[in-house]
């Protein structure tokens, strides 16, 4: 137990591994894993008083508006532009009617974003509502990304090349590149875990994969929407260097510790 509240991130990555993993003998991936794994080590590690802090940065919608906006907005823009470079590099034109209608497109991405069994609402609350800011303790925000990085694509690495889930992959590359968009959009966001899993839930829920049949135009398409999250990225690491390259105790905004005092948050 020692070890475990010394290391608990790690063993929440090892929990999460075998839980999803655990699935593929039967062609499957149990994405809650992730979830279950969180819930037991902050149980085990902290109680009841860690489950109410995670969760309280899942709910936590008192932030600026312009992170909602940016939320939805960023992963939208990202979306259109791959579409256009794949279109401007050879791709004929998509029929834009294949998408969900406007009236229905929030409905659709809600339902995305609550379903039990996808990724949004199993890996926000456990990789952003406490993996990322636990590991902010001790590293730098570039650090722990960049951990939380190569953690998280391993954790993906069967979608990837188990056929059954036919995901390119190519999404080694976006799935590095879009966690450094959500870690920045989390602690802007004053770690509100929920803004990422509007974020996630806009990402993951627009399907654009299916403007072209599988061939040369579908993975020209990957490519460049995998591109677009890297120059995104690259933006937010030239643009924020300040940002990267500091440290908070927790969550983005300072906290009242258990002793009643304010933590500062290191600079």
């Amino acid at each position: 137990m020692t070890f475990l509240r010394r290391h608990p991130v790690f063993y929440f990555f090892v929990l999460a591994y075998v839980l999803a993993w655990g699935a593929i003998p039967w062609n499957s991936f149990l994405a809650p894993g992730a979830l279950l794994a969180a819930v037991i080590v902050v149980v085990l590690t902290e109680g009841l008083p860690g489950l109410r802090r995670v969760g309280g940065r899942l709910i936590r919608w008192r932030v600026n508006w312009i992170w909602y906006v940016l939320a939805v907005a960023v992963p939208l823009a990202v979306h259109a532009a791959s579409v256009s470079a794949n279109v401007a590099l050879g791709a004929p034109s998509p029929d834009l009617s294949l998408l969900t209608p406007l009236s229905g497109l929030a409905l659709a991405l809600g339902l995305h974003i609550i379903s039990p069994l996808g990724g949004p609402l199993m890996e926000e609350p456990s990789f952003r509502g406490y993996a990322q800011p636990e590991l902010q303790r001790n590293h730098s925000r570039l650090t722990a990304t960049a951990i939380m990085a190569v953690a998280i694509t391993g954790w993906h690495a069967p979608l990837f090349f188990m056929p059954v889930f036919e995901a390119p992959k190519v999404g080694f590359v976006t799935t590095v590149a879009v966690t450094f968009w959500y870690a920045w959009l989390l602690n802007h966001a004053s770690g509100s875990a929920l803004l990422t899993l509007i974020a996630h839930g806009v990402e993951g829920g627009v399907e654009t994969n299916g403007f072209w049949s599988p061939g040369a135009d579908l993975d020209r398409l990957n490519w460049t929407y995998a591109a677009a999250w890297c120059l995104v990225v690259l933006v937010l690491l030239v643009v924020d260097r300040r940002f990267w390259a500091s440290r908070e105790p927790d969550d983005a905004n300072s906290r009242v510790q258990a002793d009643g005092r304010m933590s500062v948050p290191r600079r």
